[in-house]
């Protein structure tokens, strides 16, 4: 069946409600033809005539693959290198250097960095690149490891596999490329092991009530997330993040987003940089 099955609006009211339950994410009225469009492919590999059908077949699948290809298919994953650098550049010549200060005494010296939506791993790469050109300079005695999450296990399986496109490396700086990149056949470049083995990649739901982590991380990146969020499910995320930053930790937001009564946690730095007092 190659037809394209119609989404009504109390279809799609259906399955945005779903969405939101299971993960947190707001889909707004002018998403349901793109919604539609992305969905419908699931329904004729699956063989199912309408969405009300999909819908049930959502509600009564306990094994939760059905959840993971719909929030797969859902999600953006529009990312490259060095997006927004003033971050980067904020996380090398400030964070860093002054978080290891705070915590030269510490017995605990592991740098942890937290990349919560890392997509297809271009981000956390990133941050991981970042770390090591700090460390295998200055404080050598540190270790330094990133984790990246992430709810979409497409998402996850590129970023471990590490293999990118021409153009997803284009805005980084040369040096960069050369140091970190294995070149390969038709235009492809892939991340060095050196660099891999820095990031641990977990599949995580941001909406969960408790973040399974031991201990604190001195940054968080949560970028470009956020913005699919409704204000309550938004500003119950900021509180969980203070949670997780080591006193002096810094969270790094989207350039779109912004934290409006959260701001009595932290602290604000920067555009879209803040900082646990």
């Amino acid at each position: 069946m190659n037809d394209v099955r119609s989404l009504t609006s109390q279809e799609y009211d259906q399955i945005r409600e779903l969405v939101y339950h299971k993960f947190g994410i707001h889909l707004g009225e002018q998403k349901q033809a793109l919604v539609a469009g992305r969905l419908n492919k699931i329904l004729r590999e699956m063989g199912i005539a309408t969405f009300s059908e999909y819908y049930d077949y959502l509600q009564s699948d306990k094994s939760g693959k059905g959840l993971n290809t719909l929030i797969n298919r859902i999600s953006t994953n529009h990312t490259f290198f060095f997006r927004e650098p003033a971050h980067f550049d904020f996380l090398s010549n400030t964070a860093i250097p002054q978080l290891v200060a705070q915590y030269a005494g510490s017995r605990d010296q592991e740098f942890r960095l937290w990349c919560a939506g890392s997509s297809s791993g271009e981000e956390p790469y990133t941050e991981a690149m970042l770390l090591h050109n700090y460390f295998s300079q200055n404080h050598t005695n540190w270790r330094y490891r990133v984790l990246a999450t992430d709810i979409s296990e497409t998402a996850l399986k590129k970023a471990i596999h590490g293999v990118y496109s021409a153009e997803n490396v284009e805005k980084m700086p040369e040096r960069f490329v050369r140091r970190f990149f294995n070149k390969l056949d038709g235009e492809r470049y892939e991340i060095k092991d050196m660099v891999k083995e820095i990031v641990t990649y977990r599949r995580l739901n941001l909406i969960r009530p408790e973040f399974p982590f031991r201990k604190k991380f001195h940054a968080i990146f949560c970028r470009n997330v956020m913005i699919y969020f409704d204000t309550d499910t938004r500003e119950a995320l900021v509180r969980r993040f203070y949670d997780h930053l080591l006193p002096g930790g810094y969270l790094f937001i989207g350039h779109s987003e912004s934290i409006s009564r959260e701001k009595k946690l932290f602290n604000y730095v920067q555009p879209a940089i803040y900082q646990k007092p």
